[in-house]
């Protein structure tokens, strides 16, 4: 790790909050998703940007937007550990009792949000992370495309329901929380490692809660973005398969999922990385031996999960049957 601009760490003092922001390159984004950090009034907060391997000119200008800031500190990292373990990285350069991850293409909505989110947490000492709102940069509907939740709750985008995960595009977790848990799982690389953490957490005790008033706006750049057409799906498929069988579910029972998927990857047009995601779960779950979760937690995620996603027919239709984001 290398120290590239801004401070060489954050203060030995006592502090609220982290605010982690990956790059890699989308330097004009990145700026923009640092100033919106910056400005966040009313917290006493740190800004760790933690780059992955900008183009040298993307770097310079990332230098640039913290150079002389006492408040913000950018380090470059040996190579991609991707959203995982970058953000793993991230998160233990700090000292913050909450850490804040916000997506390097978007931008608090407001100037206290950060400060409300640590309130929030100070609250609730049971929360482990609280869930933000996501909009669409360029028009504020909510973004479709960062909704980790069941459909059934749309209606709620504005409210708060407590919940099994949170996206990763902007949300908060507790420290303790997170030491508690064990932090990000690196092996995922990218796509699930929230749920993951969560459910950790869950079976832990703490909860999970969405928080409507705690607002991001998303500009879903393109550039450096995993595409469905790509490799998002083989993530989505090999990490979901892994973690379940991280949470103790047989491969039997992981058949019904092994099947949507797929039925699913074959309607999209990417049958291909389904089938290259199986195997590739089953090597990654060879060396991480199964734990079944505690019985509150199931109960706990059958009431705030499970509970709201409605019949098999309906889930069939609307998770398995339903385009990906993109595709006809």
């Amino acid at each position: 790790m290398q120290h590239i601009s801004g401070a060489a760490g954050p203060p030995a003092a006592d502090y609220d909050a982290d605010v982690i922001i990956l790059a890699l390159d989308r330097a004009e984004e990145t700026v923009a998703a640092i100033q919106s950090a910056l400005a966040q009034r009313g917290v006493a907060r740190h800004v760790l940007v933690i780059d992955q391997g900008s183009q040298p000119d993307n770097l310079a200008l990332l230098a640039a937007a913290v150079a002389g800031r006492a408040d913000a500190t950018l380090v470059r990292l040996d190579r991609n550990y991707g959203v995982a373990g970058g953000r793993n990285r991230g998160t233990a350069l700090g000292r913050g009792r909450i850490v804040v991850a916000l997506d390097n293409d978007a931008e608090f909505a407001d100037a206290d949000t950060l400060a409300r989110a640590v309130a929030a947490l100070d609250t609730a000492p049971d929360l482990a992370a609280l869930a933000f709102r996501i909009l669409v940069f360029a028009d504020g509907r909510d973004d479709l495309s960062s909704w980790g939740y069941p459909m059934s709750l749309l209606p709620r985008a504005g409210g708060g329901f407590d919940t099994v995960t949170f996206v990763g595009a902007g949300h908060a977790i507790r420290r303790a929380a997170w030491d508690d848990a064990g932090g990000y799982d690196d092996a995922l690389f990218f796509c699930w490692e929230e749920y993951d953490f969560c459910l950790r957490a869950i079976a832990r005790g703490w909860r999970v809660r969405y928080q409507g008033d705690l607002v991001i706006r998303h500009k879903v750049s393109p550039e450096r973005r995993f595409a469905w057409s790509g490799t998002r799906w083989f993530y989505f498929v090999r990490n979901r398969l892994y973690i379940g069988r991280k949470s103790g579910e047989s491969w039997m029972a992981l058949a019904p999922r092994i099947a949507a998927y797929l039925v699913k990857g074959a309607r999209n047009g990417v049958l291909g990385q389904t089938l290259r995601a199986i195997p590739a779960s089953r090597r990654l779950a060879a060396g991480a031996p199964g734990q079944v979760l505690p019985r509150a937690a199931r109960a706990y995620l059958a009431a705030n999960d499970a509970a709201h996603r409605g019949s098999v027919l309906a889930r069939l239709r609307r998770e398995v049957l339903a385009a990906l984001p993109g595709r006809a």
